[in-house]
């Protein structure tokens, strides 16, 4: 990490996305939490995408269930050999008897997040199409207008399982208008490989943004330490419009009460014109040792010069930048 900030700046305002909803006050990729982020005034709203065994589209985090749902009640005989509960191996059908929550450990029922909503009610499972729906719907009738930042999940495990997740979410995408990069959307993935086929093969040309973990969660077969050097970057900006870091990547608090240390990715990626959106601002996760949530905003916008960023507390982060949505 460069202890010296960037002095770089976006040209434009700060987008602030709703990392699969209001997700830190209502549970992830439901209705509930994308109708409140719309309302809370947020610019995207994110959708992960994951393909049903009857190739449809759904918004779900997780390539498996238990997690998030109530699975292993509804289908107890589904699991797999493994102890997991695969998305894959559900119709959209069965999924919709499946009630939403939040994140809790499958192996004890604890909450991942303690103090978020915690009740269990009917929230379901929704369709990419349906969740389209919900947006040009929010936008027509509040004459505010929110984009989708939408995301092609674990796209070389979908492979291994016979299916090809891509094309079906850009089917449903052009099915609601959005086919260009003058569209208000913005499409993502951890894999280099697939982006380059999304552009070329299926000859997409929304505009895409590089998803950049650390080569240990073996998110992808992508070398994501490669992508972060000039080089890397310079590659990147052949083929995606912007670059989505996670926040420890443009800075860290190296001890608590210590100054923030910052490496050049953002300036780096603003001088082969890549847009940079990081997640995820969690008021209740901070990045390790950050003092407080102002901190964390101010180091990423006014200092570090983000453009964006993925976060489960929208109105916190519009907060930040001055916006009351």
């Amino acid at each position: 990490m460069n202890p010296s900030p960037s002095n770089s700046r976006p040209a434009r305002a700060p987008i602030v996305i709703a990392h699969r909803g209001a997700s830190g006050y209502l549970p992830e990729h439901t209705f509930a939490a994308k109708a409140y982020a719309h309302a809370l005034g947020a610019d995207y709203l994110e959708q992960d995408c994951v393909l049903t065994r009857d190739d449809v589209p759904v918004v779900f985090h997780d390539l498996v269930l238990e997690e998030v749902t109530d699975v292993a009640r509804v289908f107890p005989e589904r699991r797999r050999a493994d102890g997991h509960w695969y998305l894959i191996d559900l119709d959209l059908a069965e999924l919709r008897q499946l009630s939403v929550h939040d994140r809790v450990n499958p192996a004890n029922g604890e909450s991942t997040y303690p103090e978020r909503f915690g009740e269990v009610l009917p929230l379901r499972i929704r369709s990419l199409a349906e969740e389209l729906s919900l947006v040009r719907g929010l936008n027509r009738s509040t004459r505010r207008h929110a984009g989708v930042y939408t995301e092609v999940k674990s796209p070389a495990w979908h492979r291994t399982q016979g299916k090809d997740l891509a094309p079906r979410v850009l089917e449903t995408l052009a099915d609601f208008g959005y086919r260009t990069a003058d569209d208000d959307v913005w499409l993502q993935c951890f894999d280099d490989a697939e982006l380059l086929r999304i552009r070329d093969e299926l000859g997409c040309r929304l505009r895409l943004v590089q998803l950049i973990g650390e080569n240990e969660w073996q998110e992808s077969a992508t070398d994501y330490d490669a992508l972060r050097t000039a080089a890397g970057l310079a590659r990147v900006a052949t083929y995606a419009a912007g670059i989505g870091p996670w926040i420890p990547q443009i800075v860290q608090w190296p001890a608590a009460g210590a100054e923030p240390a910052y490496s050049t990715l953002v300036r780096d990626a603003h001088a082969v014109g890549l847009a940079v959106h990081p997640y995820t601002f969690r008021s209740d996760q901070l990045p390790a040792h950050a003092p407080d949530a102002a901190a964390v905003h101010r180091a990423l916008f006014e200092v570090a010069g983000a453009d964006g960023l993925f976060t489960d507390f929208p109105d916190v982060t519009l907060a930040a930048l001055g916006r009351r949505g």
